[in-house]
């Protein structure tokens, strides 16, 4: 593969492994996922966009829906061109990160949102759309993903009181960086930019309606993301129907989602989320306490004394319940996420390029 050329996919984040990891397998070409929408892919290579498939290997070996292609994963194609016909994807580079959600509906496959992302930002509005509850979901499932979650509350000109829904979130987003837009504002993207390196891909989630494709359109310079103008009350609708990858002319990579109905989670990271449950739950007088009315349960205690919120405990509990982790030990814990990975076709390959990967730190 000519070097010089894929060069010019450092505009969506191509790094010195990635050449790497390419140079080793022949007769292919690197390409970046930019849409996926269904069965179709559209693909960024170093000659351009163009359309592509998944080969016939690669969906005969493919279990489960993750282990397809995904917005934000790097592959390697057949072609650098759409010249003789579209692209055929034939492998998936090992993901750096992940965020996965359980597919909606009833199905109990998980779905993958975004890959090889390096922050991910969580829009809330602050209207009708503020969650708590829901913030705590998309927190668990993005320290579970490797990226660094942000938390964006947007149109904080709906907002008669900043101040108190900043401390309501501050407690939640533990640790967690919080930004504060608005769309009416000219300037009113401008915390956002702050944190787009060149190089880096970021992620946008949320609900519908939160501004999401607003602040993509202020980052781009251009009214690219198609937006629906609000109802009454805040109400409206996003446009955004496929996930899509774009590059930023400052060199940062953006991936637009479209708004979710559900968020059911298929992995998680409780530890994280909820680190002041599990420092309290660590001086409980018992190993096991299940935090209900044992003797010596600091997280009864520390609720009692308004250290801690009663709702908050009951997110954490039906989270614990929800991701089938109910009881176990953070060994336990550990073993239970190496036994879903290593699951299906492709498990074991995923499994033995995050330990080699780790190895490497």
């Amino acid at each position: 593969m000519n070097q010089s050329s894929l060069s010019k996919l450092s505009t969506v984040g191509l790094d010195e492994d990635l050449l790497r990891q390419a140079s080793q397998i022949p007769d292919c070409f690197l390409a970046r996922v930019s849409v996926q929408h269904k069965e179709q892919y559209r693909v960024i290579t170093a000659a351009g966009e163009m359309q592509a498939v998944i080969s016939g290997k690669l969906g005969y070996e493919a279990a489960d829906a993750p282990d397809y292609p995904a917005v934000g994963d790097w592959v390697l194609v057949d072609r650098l061109d759409d010249s003789h016909g579209n692209a055929i994807i034939r492998q998936i580079l090992p993901r750096r990160t992940v965020f996965r959600r359980k597919a909606a509906g009833m199905s109990v496959h998980g779905q993958i949102i975004a890959a090889n992302i390096d922050q991910l930002f969580i829009c809330m509005a602050l209207d009708q759309d503020f969650s708590l509850r829901r913030l705590e979901r998309y927190l668990t499932i993005a320290w579970d993903s490797g990226a660094i979650p942000v938390v964006v509350l947007t149109k904080t000109d709906l907002c008669d009181d900043l101040d108190a829904r900043l401390a309501e979130t501050r407690a939640i987003a533990l640790g967690v960086d919080i930004l504060l837009t608005s769309g009416l504002a000219d300037d009113g993207y401008l915390p956002v930019a702050e944190y787009l390196a060149p190089g880096k891909t970021v992620a946008f989630v949320g609900s519908s309606g939160v501004g999401k494709s607003t602040l993509i359109n202020r980052l781009l310079g251009e009214n690219r993301q198609a937006t629906l103008e609000l109802g009454q009350a805040g109400k409206g609708r996003h446009t955004t129907t496929y996930r899509q990858l774009i590059a930023l002319p400052g060199g940062a990579v953006v991936i637009d989602t479209p708004g979710m109905r559900e968020l059911q989670l298929d992995s998680g990271d409780l530890a994280q989320t909820f680190a002041d449950i599990e420092a309290l739950a660590s001086e409980c007088r018992f190993a096991d306490c299940q935090h209900d009315s044992e003797p010596g349960c600091a997280v009864q205690q520390a609720i009692t004394g308004g250290q801690l919120d009663e709702a908050r405990l009951a997110s954490y509990k039906k989270l614990q319940i929800e991701l089938g982790y109910q009881g176990l030990s953070a060994r336990q814990l550990e073993q239970e996420k190496i036994s879903r990975m290593m699951s299906g076709v492709g498990g074991i390959k995923q499994f033995r390029a995050i330990v080699k990967q780790r190895n490497r730190r």
